[in-house]
């Protein structure tokens, strides 16, 4: 995979998508050393983590249904002068039977590999992107809660990288405990429940602060005003986003919040998540950020060229000052 192009005035140009559990998402950036400046930010849901669970592969209908929109979003980012646009994958290429069949669909029809990432891949970049390439400086943890996994990795100044992917994602717990519209109270306390058994296989660890990324952290954000003001999730903030959403019928929180539908329905099974993950390692807060794994791809690619994969555990701690 060719690093981005520099189309004018030596600027250049970098693209990334992710294959995930709710949705195919794309960027287009332009790249500095520790900056990136969005040109294109959009996503479509496929909602392959759910066709993935109940049958345990995506299907031909599902395939040509990823690689038209990945032609669609390969011609976007040419359009905005990216050389290349580097296809990931995540969670639900790793689990699928006819994940051969999905990579040669993308393939065929895009002429684009799409590399599918080993958890500890996906941690790194998710924490190249909330780092943008700066070095840490104390104890952190990165949390990313996926339709069908939550990603976590624990960094410090004096210690590498340390990624875990739990088997727990809010798509995933939704479509095993949430039956009504909206949630039952019952149903609240199973996700809370479910969510709090499942972090006990998390990794032991002292974070100072955490930054979570992603859809489900961003979304929240939308259902409590007060916290878009200062990206911060707290665990009071996130019972009140449960009281929210346990009143509202997916429909109407959707149009009430500005969300997907299908992204309405498993919100609260995301903030059951992220509470847990808080009370695992016993901090109050997390701050949201709007860079991910997208931007660590990007800079990653930017950074390592053609070797970017194979460089991914020297970028992830990052460069310079």
């Amino acid at each position: 995979m060719s690093p981005p192009s520099t189309p004018r005035g030596g600027v250049s140009v970098g693209a990334a998508a992710d294959i995930g559990s709710n949705s195919l998402h794309l960027l287009v950036a332009v790249v500095g050393s520790h900056r990136l400046e969005p040109l294109l930010d959009e996503s479509v849901l496929l909602g392959m983590g759910a066709a993935i669970d109940s049958a345990g592969f995506l299907g031909s209908v599902g395939r040509a249904g990823l690689a038209s929109a990945v032609v669609r979003y390969a011609e976007a980012a040419q359009r905005m002068g990216a050389g290349s646009l580097t296809l990931i994958g995540t969670e639900p290429l790793r689990r699928a039977f006819d994940a051969p069949g999905i990579l040669a669909a993308v393939k065929g029809a895009s002429g684009l590999p799409v590399f599918v990432l080993a958890h500890e891949e996906e941690g790194e970049l998710t924490l190249l992107g909330v780092t943008l390439g700066r070095r840490v400086t104390s104890e952190l943890a990165v949390v990313d809660v996926g339709g069908g996994s939550t990603e976590l990795v624990l960094v410090g100044p004096d210690r590498a990288p340390h990624t875990t992917g739990l088997a727990i994602g809010s798509t995933r717990l939704t479509t095993r405990l949430v039956a009504h519209n909206p949630p039952l109270a019952s149903e609240i306390a199973a996700l809370r429940a479910e969510a709090r058994a499942r972090l006990a296989a998390a990794p032991i660890g002292r974070p100072r602060r955490m930054i979570a990324v992603g859809g489900t952290a961003s979304n929240l954000l939308r259902v409590l005003p007060a916290a878009a003001l200062d990206r911060l999730l707290t665990r009071r903030r996130l019972a009140e986003a449960l009281d929210v959403l346990a009143s509202e019928p997916f429909e109407e929180a959707a149009a009430r919040h500005a969300v997907n539908l299908t992204r309405a329905r498993t919100l609260p099974a995301g903030a059951a998540i992220l509470e847990a993950v808080l009370e695992r390692y016993e901090l109050d807060r997390l701050h949201v950020s709007e860079e991910g794994i997208r931007e660590g791809t990007i800079l990653a690619v930017a950074r390592g060229g053609v070797a970017w994969r194979d460089r991914l555990p020297e970028l992830a701690l990052g460069w310079g000052r």
